[in-house]
């Protein structure tokens, strides 16, 4: 990436820059009074000092040095923790630019830049001088060149896309095809096995959890536990090392580019999982001095007029977007993603946490937020918020501001509470919820995002993301079993609107219960498929797999996280589903629309695009909207101004059979079957074609598909 011009009183730009003979350093400490760069040499420290300093950037430039070498900084300053400053030249420190990091955090109390116990606990204000350097990762000078050859983004339009969440371990970890070295690793998902199976379930995008660079929480690994998902972060720039096949850093850049590259040559998006409202620290009285907090802690993270952090992420500390520098960290880093490593979008973890204020309240025009939106750069690649964090009135959904898309929580918890809970309440005789909600989220949830004058495709519809149960064990667990991570179940929600339909746990394939829940997946996986909206796969739901009732397993690098490729034959058959269900959405542009369907969906509006039908083929009246006995939902998706056809859908959501009247619609002569959930597989769905107005049987708990022909 060539380096921004430079004005004569400007500082170099932040990180590790290779030039003709050397390499240029700089590095932000706003409030240090001495800071040094320290080289590795022959095992040794190499400590030089940084004498250029301007606007709170030190720099320094050092001969015959380049791609490959290590290094770390070391900043002198005061050490007065109510004011918000914990310098600690004891402890080497990880460049917050760095481009590749070598090495683990060794979790010792040397790490810390406060006294602590051999338990890794302390009050957080006495100054612990004992070096940190034999502990701590290193920062690796790399070179960028990579040969891109003609490659170019994919650029699918948000209605053409299919998005697909993964982990880099866990998707390939045992991939049948996949070299041994390659599992788990950069390489191996853009392995053509694994290409190949994204094309059949018709992804668009892998939308991979954070591959940032990133380390483990000492509480976890005094466990004897990892994080696995990712989201405590050391590095914004650097490439998590683990997820290489190799171990040299730049060999490790140049295999995450060649990921992406490969990628993109078969017509798939890389999107990122980025949490940038917090970093691996944790908070300054509890957590460790590996970066940040070493360089500039009251600049980094928001703090209270004692010092402390205001945590609104949950982990310990929160990012301070604030300050131009942190925020300017933020934009550099996604700068350079899209331009050097050539992703096409991201995904903000916490993103409330981003766009709070001086007075910490949310607000849509958030400088970071106006940033991202205006920026020439960062404004032409997909955005996707995850529109809640953990502070005050920190919910969010439907309030970001274009482009923005959102993961649409309101959508998931519909979704499955027509399909789960509501079910189970009709086989014990009782009222569920009714058919609005869910004709709202089929519809692409205009309630959220009509009044900020986006569309249907602002909302990312999702049944089931990382954090939480996968579709099968939606299915078949009602309680979380979480004993696995050490925290004797108390991590994870306890709001899963899960049903297990009569048995808790595994049950043999052709068992009732198993045949009943394979039917509720189904269900699951259609609606997601045909709504109006953004879906979002994630991976293993479309095979069934299990993670064996656990909800929360962002500790598991294991076989509960790791996808299982040795399919049974109904988990081949669900994978034909979800790729049947993804080309049928594909050949129909009525389900794809970017704006709601105009009309009220009322008896009598000729405009009405979008028909809503109870099981007598009459249109839905005012009564039966806000009904919470009505089980049945027919809705006629009307795609003749967009070169369509007319598309029925028929959610039966009772636990009994019922009998229903397809409904009438001008020009339908004929409705064809397509698709029924009752199906085990695709081409089994048996071959019916009805006239309007006729009565056909409905199995309990089942979708149908029909099409006008």
């Amino acid at each position: 990436m060539p380096a921004p011009r430079r004005f004569p009183d400007a500082p170099p730009p932040y990180g590790a820059h290779c030039a003709d003979g050397g390499v240029q350093f700089c590095v932000y400490a706003g409030h240090a009074e001495a800071v040094a760069l320290c080289l590795d040499t022959d095992d040794q420290e190499r400590r030089i000092p940084m004498r250029e300093h301007a606007h709170g950037a030190w720099s320094v430039w050092v001969d015959g040095v380049g791609s490959g070498q290590r290094y770390g900084y070391r900043v002198d300053g005061p050490w007065a923790p109510a004011e918000g400053h914990r310098y600690n030249p004891a402890k080497l420190l990880v460049d917050p630019y760095a481009y590749a990091i070598s090495g683990e955090v060794d979790w010792r109390p040397e790490v810390f830049g406060h006294v602590v116990d051999d338990s890794l606990s302390g009050d957080g204000d006495i100054r612990d001088d004992r070096d940190s350097a034999p502990y701590v990762p290193r920062s690796v000078v790399v070179n960028t060149d990579f040969d891109w050859g003609d490659d170019h983004r994919p650029q699918h339009s948000w209605p053409d896309s299919v998005l697909y969440e993964a982990h880099v371990v866990g998707l390939t970890r045992t991939l049948p095809g996949v070299p041994d070295h390659l599992r788990g690793t950069y390489a191996g998902v853009a392995h053509p096995a694994m290409v190949a199976h994204l094309h059949r379930v018709g992804a668009t995008a892998v939308e991979l959890l954070p591959v940032h660079a990133f380390t483990h929480e000492p509480a976890l690994v005094q466990r004897g536990l990892t994080n696995y998902w990712g989201y405590n972060t050391l590095g914004f720039f650097a490439p998590h090392a683990r997820y290489a096949s190799t171990a040299d850093p730049q060999c490790a850049v140049e295999e995450f580019k060649g990921m992406v590259k490969i990628l993109h040559s078969a017509g798939i998006e890389v999107i990122l999982d980025v949490v940038y409202n917090h970093t691996g620290e944790q908070s300054a009285a509890g957590g460790a001095t590996l970066s940040w907090r070493g360089f500039d802690n009251r600049a980094y993270y928001r703090l209270d007029q004692h010092g402390r952090d205001e945590d609104v992420t949950g982990c310990g500390n929160t990012i301070d977007v604030r300050h131009p520098i942190p925020m300017r960290m933020v934009l550099d880093s996604l700068r350079y993603w899209v331009q050097e490593m050539h992703v096409d979008g991201f995904r903000f973890d916490l993103a409330v946490a981003l766009g709070r204020g001086k007075s910490g309240a949310y607000h849509p025009d958030n400088p970071l937020l106006m940033a991202l939106r205006s920026d020439p750069v960062l404004s032409q690649v997909k955005l996707i918020a995850e529109p809640w964090d953990v502070g005050p009135d920190g919910w969010r959904t439907g309030q970001f501001p274009p482009p923005f898309a959102e993961w649409n929580d309101k959508y998931r918890d519909t979704v499955r509470t027509f399909w789960l809970p509501d079910v189970a309440r009709s086989a014990a005789g009782q009222s569920g919820h009714g058919v609005r909600e869910l004709a709202t989220r089929l519809a692409g949830s205009a309630d959220l995002f009509a009044a900020s004058r986006r569309g249907p495709m602002a909302s990312i519809n999702l049944v089931t993301a990382h954090d939480g149960f996968t579709i099968a064990d939606l299915t078949a667990y009602n309680d979380k079993h979480n004993e696995a991570n050490g925290e004797d179940n108390r991590d994870g929600t306890g709001d899963n609107r899960s049903w297990n339909h009569g048995v808790e746990g595994p049950a043999e394939p052709d068992d009732p219960i198993a045949i009943m829940r394979r039917r509720t997946q189904r269900n699951l996986l259609a609606t997601l498929l045909l709504s109006s909206g953004v879906p979002m796969i994630v991976g293993g739901d479309e095979m069934g797999r299990s993670q064996g009732g656990n909800n929360n397993p962002y500790c598991q690098d294991n076989e509960i996280s790791w996808y299982d490729w040795s399919l049974e034959p109904w988990q081949q058959d669900l994978v034909d589903t979800t790729a049947t269900l993804a080309r049928f959405r594909r050949d129909h542009p009525v389900l794809r629309q970017r704006h709601f369907f105009p009309g009220e969906p009322e008896a009598g509006d000729e405009r009405a695009a979008l028909c809503w039908h109870r099981n007598d083929g009459a249109l839905l009246t005012t009564e039966d909207w806000h009904s919470a006995d009505l089980r049945t939902l027919q809705v006629v998706f009307d795609g003749q101004d967009v070169g369509d056809t007319q598309v029925l859908l028929v959610l039966h959501g009772d636990a009994a059979p019922a009998e229903i009247v397809l409904p009438k619609h001008d020009g339908v002569t004929q409705w064809q079957l397509r698709w029924s959930s009752v199906a085990e597989r695709p081409d089994a769905v048996p071959d019916v074609t009805a006239e309007p107005g006729a009565p056909i049987a409905v199995d309990p708990a089942s979708l149908l598909v029909f099409e006008r022909i």
